[in-house]
C-alpha cells in the first residue's frame, strides 16, 4: 500500500510577524486543524509550534514550507480545493509572491514512510528540471497505478 507525499512551498511577501500575514498566521492553527481531521490525512510536517513556518528547508528564510502525507490524490485534493482551506488558495497573491516554476509536488512513498525534507526539495527539484514523471508530479497527472508506484521508487 503506498500513500501520497506533498511539498509546496510560498515565498512570503514580507516577514510572518509583519501586519501584513496577520490574517495568515493567524489562520494557520485552524487550517492545520482541519487538514488534520480530513478523511485521509496521514501526516504532516510540524515543528514545536504546530506548524512548520519556522523550518528553514531553504537559503531563503522568506521560503516557507509545507509537506504532509495523504492516504490518496482524492483525499489531498479535497482537502485543498473544497474545504475551507480553498479560500486561503485563492488569495495566496496577498500573503506570497508568484513563483513561476513548480511550487508544490506530489510523489507515491509506502505507507508507513514519512519524507524527509530533503527528499521533498529532490522531488520538486526533479519536477522542475525534468517535468512530470512518475518520480515527481502535480495533481495534473497524478499517476495513479501500481506501475507509477513502482516505477516511482525505483
Amino acid at each position: 500500500m503506498h500513500h501520497l507525499a506533498q511539498l509546496n512551498i510560498a515565498k512570503t511577501r514580507s516577514p510572518l510577524d509583519d501586519q501584513g500575514m496577520r490574517e495568515f498566521v493567524d489562520n494557520l492553527e485552524p487550517i492545520n486543524q482541519l487538514a488534520e481531521q480530513s478523511q485521509g490525512f496521514v501526516w504532516r510536517l510540524k515543528d514545536d509550534s504546530g506548524d512548520a513556518t519556522s523550518i528553514s528547508a531553504f537559503d531563503d528564510a522568506s521560503i516557507i514550507v509545507n509537506m504532509s502525507v495523504w492516504d490518496s490524490a482524492e483525499s489531498l485534493k479535497a482537502f485543498v480545493y473544497n474545504s475551507n482551506h480553498a479560500a486561503f488558495v485563492k488569495r495566496r497573491r496577498e500573503w506570497f509572491e508568484r513563483i513561476t516554476e513548480s511550487y508544490y509536488v506530489l510523489w507515491w512513498v509506502p505507507a508507513g514512510h514519512i519524507p524527509t525534507v530533503e527528499e521533498a526539495k529532490e522531488r520538486l527539484a526533479h519536477l522542475q528540471e525534468n517535468g512530470e514523471s512518475p518520480y515527481a508530479f502535480s495533481f495534473k497527472s497524478s499517476y495513479q497505478g501500481v506501475d507509477a508506484v513502482e516505477h516511482a521508487q525505483g
